[in-house]
């Protein structure tokens, strides 16, 4: 029997793929998840370190949330972004497991109502693996989910919550999950410019 096929995909190729804040690696050909109040801030944020676009952003045609281009604007173009509305819930994990096959998008974000289960997140690494076998470009899946999350099977999972102060603005960073990292937080602070820095770690997570 080979023993190999039983094992996980922890001997798969490592890809390259984004800096979460130009500090947190995010592997590429894989799902991550973000959480919390300020997922699409964090969501945001992640654009600013890509140096080439677009942004497939998959979102619910009826739910009421939506971006604000004003609050878009302040931290990307909004011209980096392309918008699909999802008519039924089930079309939501569909266009971006077929455009992760495809390869063709960088970064692929699924704005959805609530987490997906362990089937659904498998599919999209395997979509993700594809399209950069296919391409030589190892697109990133996106999950943005209310509350705490738990996407079963991400690769990585992070909740952002908004700390800030009578004259400054600020964020809690919490990375919840990761293969290779221990549960963690980080403030978060605008620069003078308005880049978003980690001001420091506040304190490991439990486990």
């Amino acid at each position: 029997m080979d023993i190999t096929k039983l094992t996980r995909s922890s001997h798969r190729k490592a890809r390259p793929g984004m800096h979460l804040l130009d500090r947190f690696p995010l592997a590429g050909a894989r799902a991550h998840e973000i959480c919390g109040p300020a997922r699409r801030r964090l969501a945001l944020w992640l654009m600013r370190g890509m140096t080439g676009g677009p942004v497939l952003w998959i979102r619910p045609a009826w739910h009421p949330d939506r971006l604000h281009m004003a609050g878009v604007r302040a931290e990307i173009d909004p011209a980096l972004l392309v918008f699909v509305e999802a008519e039924r819930g089930e079309d939501l994990l569909w266009v971006m497991e077929e455009t992760l096959r495809a390869g063709v998008v960088p970064l692929v974000v699924a704005d959805l109502p609530e987490p997906p289960g362990l089937t659904s997140v498998r599919r999209l690494h395997l979509a993700a693996e594809a399209g950069a076998e296919k391409t030589g470009r190892a697109p990133l899946g996106l999950l943005l989910t209310p509350g705490d999350g738990g996407a079963a099977g991400v690769e990585t999972r992070w909740r952002l919550d908004p700390a800030h102060r009578p004259l400054a603005e600020g964020w809690r960073l919490s990375r919840l999950r990761a293969r290779n990292a221990a549960p963690a937080a980080w403030d978060v602070a605008r620069q003078a410019d308005g880049a978003p820095v980690v001001a420091g770690i506040m304190a490991a997570e439990p486990a």
